[in-house]
């Protein structure tokens, strides 16, 4: 299939009117020294239980589970004793143990663990024990053990543009203030992401004065479309995909913010980008429209925060994690650029110190990261080769590691908290709730949770007149489907049809079931 080049079709689509944006898809700190040693550590953080159970259910053998049979309990008691460390449950449990095969007679057992993510700092760790563990069953002669990683896919695919159907986690890099390093961080992170495994791209979405073609050398420094399915192809850098506007043949661009929020919705959502673990979103600076509307198309996972330590960056810094906030995006990490140097024997604060550290006090993110002041951090922008990969064992690529296991770690949680906030249980007949970043957890009646619908189709948007009368659901009712939106809410599928948005801060205001457990 022929392809042209994107430039030349890219600035028709805009002006005739077919960009649209018709899509609403509605936190400690660690000094230096921690940071050199957290890469290491975390590689080592597998514990094993002292006590354990079969928990067949969660193996898969073929395509359908494993019936309980002596064997197969030997292995599955003796995976049980790999715990994962962001979740704080054994591997089968978490459903990572698949294919499980076991010939007895010749002592030979085989099985495949599935991670969440290629990136897992500890998937080599995860292979070791899970071989040595099995091994010293008396009966156990061969272990083949390989390793995979989920497909890319968000947690609620069909709601989005197709484009982005097949990426698992979304990252925004975001700082409300520009000159602070924000699209260093972005694309630093992004190959040290890559680095680990997974499958990254780069969306950089400053349409006004865009970063990317000058701190990466793709071969092909053209967008190109596809004229059949009015799709971008992005181009690569050492396997990284990218897009940015700066690709596009125009440079930067003179346009006022709707047609720009048009033209970055365009570039985002209609991108080829295949199968992806990691979309690295280098937003521009500021908290306007522009920003508002990536937030609104896309499902962000989590948000880095980068600032450094002027006092004036922490305000601007602060309005952008409000933003987040309302957003229900979490802000997992705090990136304190420019923070110091070393001469003499000595370490020096040419901008003072305290602004990353006073982000992370006030607002509780979880993690802090300081980026010392490097002359080749800043070279190596301006080259077209990011830092950790024109230096990958150097000081600055291991805090950028340190950086990208704590994203890795903390999208997980947070993929798991969003996959399990809202579920039913058939054995009680109650819809379960336990919110993200909330040891609370309470039951509601379905049928309450129906009749507390406040979409167009139960309350009149003029009046505020009740339309669903409360006799017109019966308490008998069950959900059909529960499906989570974002990190705010989940859609709950009804028998008679109907799709209820219940976003979780109105699930908390309704009755509670008492006594049920």
């Amino acid at each position: 299939m022929n392809s042209h080049y994107f430039h030349f079709m890219f600035f028709g689509f805009v002006f005739a009117g077919l960009v649209t944006s018709s899509v609403n898809v509605k936190c400690s700190g660690f000094s230096l020294r921690e940071q050199s040693s957290l890469w290491t550590s975390y590689n080592k953080r597998v514990i094993l239980k002292s006590s354990f159970s079969a928990k067949a259910a969660s193996v898969e053998v073929g395509s359908s589970s494993i019936s309980t049979g002596t064997a197969e309990d030997d292995v599955l008691k003796a995976l049980s004793q790999i715990i994962d460390p962001d979740f704080g449950t054994d591997i089968v449990t978490c459903g990572f143990v698949k294919d499980l095969q076991i010939d007895k007679a010749l002592g030979e057992v085989s099985f495949r663990l599935e991670l969440t993510t290629p990136a897992c700092p500890i998937k080599d760790v995860f292979e070791k024990q899970a071989n040595e563990v099995v091994a010293v069953l008396p009966w156990v002669k061969n272990v083949n053990v390989t390793m995979s990683a989920q497909p890319a896919k968000p947690l609620f695919a069909e709601q989005l543009p197709a484009g982005l159907q097949t990426i698992s986690n979304i990252i925004a890099v975001s700082s409300c203030k520009g000159g602070v390093g924000k699209s260093t961080v972005a694309v630093n992170l992004a190959y040290t992401l890559a680095d680990m495994g997974a499958r990254v791209g780069i969306f950089d979405a400053d349409i006004y004065g865009p970063s990317l073609p000058t701190m990466v050398s793709p071969e092909n420094r053209i967008l190109e479309m596809n004229p059949e399915k009015k799709t971008i192809i992005p181009t690569e850098y050492m396997g990284v995909k990218l897009v940015s506007f700066g690709f596009a043949g125009q440079g930067r661009a003179i346009m006022r913010g709707p047609m720009v929020s048009g033209v970055t919705n365009q570039l985002l959502t209609t991108t080829e980008w295949g199968e992806l673990d990691y979309l690295v979103i280098d937003m521009p600076p500021g908290t306007g429209d522009i920003q508002l509307t990536l937030c609104q198309i896309v499902p962000l996972t989590a948000a880095v925060i980068v600032t450094t330590p002027q006092k004036l960056s922490f305000i601007d810094v602060a309005k952008g994690v409000r933003m987040f906030s309302k957003l229900k995006v979490p802000c997992v990490a705090v990136v304190e650029n420019m923070c110091h140097f070393d001469a003499d024997g000595k370490r020096y604060y040419p901008f003072g110190r305290g602004s990353g550290s006073q982000v992370v006090q006030q607002f509780g993110i979880p993690h802090l990261f300081d980026l010392p002041i490097r002359p080749t951090l800043s070279a190596s922008g301006d080259s077209g080769m990011p830092e950790v990969v024109a230096d990958p064992q150097g000081e600055v690529s291991k805090i950028f590691q340190n950086l990208g296991v704590c994203v890795v770690q903390q999208c997980a949680k947070i993929r798991q908290q969003v996959s399990t906030a809202v579920t039913y249980d058939k054995s009680v007949k109650a819809i379960r709730v336990k919110v993200p970043d909330s040891d609370e957890e309470f039951f509601l009646h379905p049928a309450t949770v129906r009749r507390n619908d406040r979409s167009a189709q139960s309350v009149d948007e003029w009046t505020g007149e009740q339309k669903l009368q409360y006799t017109d659901i019966p308490d008998y009712i069950e959900p059909e489907e529960i499906r989570p939106m974002g990190n705010y809410a989940v859609s709950i599928t009804w028998p008679d049809g109907f799709s209820q948005i219940a976003p979780y801060d109105q699930l908390q205001t309704m009755e509670r079931l008492v006594g049920v457990s």
